[in-house]
């Protein structure tokens, strides 16, 4: 990714944001981006559009980046963790590794399970 930066959707707990921004990692959340009330098609639009990769524990939007990949159709990325079954910790660490380590080219189209 190495542009550290992920993009929130308004499933995610204000602790990762903030844990994240901790970490020196550009993140901004749904809320802040006004864009938290958009369906989740044009979530994805908007964090496409701004070249950021899209965090969330929504399985609505994970079904959404899937039919996207089965169709061709392009996304900036998707990083998606099941609630109950990925602390807010993990995730943290997870999603530090990927923004550290990661390429564009390794997100662009994909979604990523956490955790690792």
């Amino acid at each position: 990714m190495n542009g550290d930066s992920t993009d929130g959707d308004h499933h995610v707990p204000r602790a990762s944001t903030n844990s994240l921004r901790l970490r020196n990692i550009d993140a901004i959340t749904a809320y802040e981006d006004q864009s938290h009330e958009l369906e989740d098609s044009d979530l994805l639009d908007r964090a496409t559009e701004l070249r950021r990769v899209l965090f969330t524990y929504d399985d609505d939007l994970l079904q959404e980046a899937t039919m996207r990949q089965r169709n061709g159709l392009s996304f900036h990325g998707v990083i998606y963790a099941h609630q109950l079954r990925t602390s807010i910790g993990q995730c943290i660490e997870d999603l530090a590794l990927i923004t550290a380590l990661a390429d564009e080219e390794d997100v662009v189209n994909h979604v990523i399970f956490l955790p690792l």
